[in-house]
């Protein structure tokens, strides 16, 4: 995603962020989600580089996104 997340220039604020990349959808593990959307429900009120902006992104992904609800690598 930080290919998608490098198009734009930084400093970038949020609400900026959230309107440069309302057109991109995300295909998720079980579904969709709009990029633009999940930049606006951040808590960073601006992103410094692309990788902050993908950082901040790993905190609002829906649960969806990363496969089986519930499951995690560690589980035995």
């Amino acid at each position: 995603m930080t290919n998608v997340l490098g198009r734009v220039d930084y400093p970038l604020g949020r609400d900026a962020a959230a309107a440069e990349f309302d057109d991109v959808t995300l295909i998720l593990a079980d579904g969709e989600a709009d990029l633009g959307e999940l930049i606006g429900n951040c808590d960073r009120e601006e992103f410094g580089s692309a990788d902050d902006l993908d950082t901040e992104l790993n905190n609002v992904m829906p649960i969806e996104a990363v496969g089986e609800p519930g499951q995690s690598e560690g589980d035995a």
